[in-house]
């Protein structure tokens, strides 16, 4: 069975002391849940502070984004190596990273292959947009993401993939439980068994993201594709991000 990933994208917010008051407030309650696997995904700035915090409380530590190149002249970027240093995750793809800084599927097939060789985690993201959507072409969008994305790569199931639907993200349009589920099981896991063989598809995470509160989480948890989220603007509430992951834990 695969292991329930819950993970929190804090995007840009929080300043170092509003960080730490925040770990302070939900880590103990984090850590008494057991079985589901907690990562968090501060501010580049925000996570050498975290480090020790997490580390005790038995959470994760991811970035949000990383360059694909060990070093050079690239101002503003941040190597594999240097989210090695501190995190065991990194986000890669994000709906955001593609609609407002020009990411696209070949630049993530880059920085996921960056991010393994750097002995990273990465949390791949895929996706479509609401004129895509209304479009019905949400399994093309997404198996080209699939397909383009992850290929090449030798130890997939060392992956995991967040469908957040562009649609559904900040906008508090959630997608049902019934579509996520059917967008896991019917477009993506078929496209990454295409890639990679049934049983590394299989064994694959697939996290969804998209307007996951504490009220709904449970739908999207009830289905068996659907094993975590990626969680946005909830993962900045304490109360809530611990809801959140306490209804991933499966019997």
């Amino acid at each position: 069975m695969r292991t329930p990933l819950v993970a929190g994208n804090w995007k840009m917010n929080k300043t170092v002391a509003e960080a730490r008051e925040l770990v302070s407030t939900m880590s103990a309650k984090l850590g008494e849940i057991a079985i589901v696997e907690k990562v968090l995904c501060p501010p580049y700035l925000v996570i050498p502070a975290l480090v020790e915090m997490l580390r005790s409380a038995g959470i994760g530590l991811g970035a949000q984004n990383l360059h694909w190149e060990e070093k050079g002249a690239f101002t503003g970027e941040v190597s594999p190596g240097m989210v090695k240093e501190f995190c065991q995750y990194v986000i890669i793809g994000h709906s955001e990273r593609r609609a407002y800084f020009g990411e696209t599927d070949e630049s993530v097939n880059k920085k996921l292959h960056a991010a393994m060789k750097a002995g990273l985690i990465p949390i791949v993201c895929v996706g479509e947009t609401l004129e895509q959507y209304e479009a019905g072409a949400t399994s093309e969008v997404v198996r080209r993401q699939i397909r383009v994305g992850l290929a090449g790569i030798d130890s997939p199931q060392k992956v995991v993939v967040a469908y957040e639907p562009v649609w559904a993200i900040g906008t508090g349009k959630a997608s049902s439980g019934e579509n996520a589920n059917f967008v896991h099981q019917q477009v993506i896991r078929p496209a990454l068994g295409e890639l990679f063989g049934a049983q590394n598809a299989e064994a694959i995470r697939i996290l969804y993201g998209g307007s996951v509160t504490a009220a709904n989480a449970a739908e999207f948890f009830a289905y068996p594709d659907i094993d975590g989220a990626l969680v946005g603007g909830a993962s900045l509430k304490p109360d809530e991000f611990v809801a959140i992951t306490k209804a991933a834990v499966r019997s």
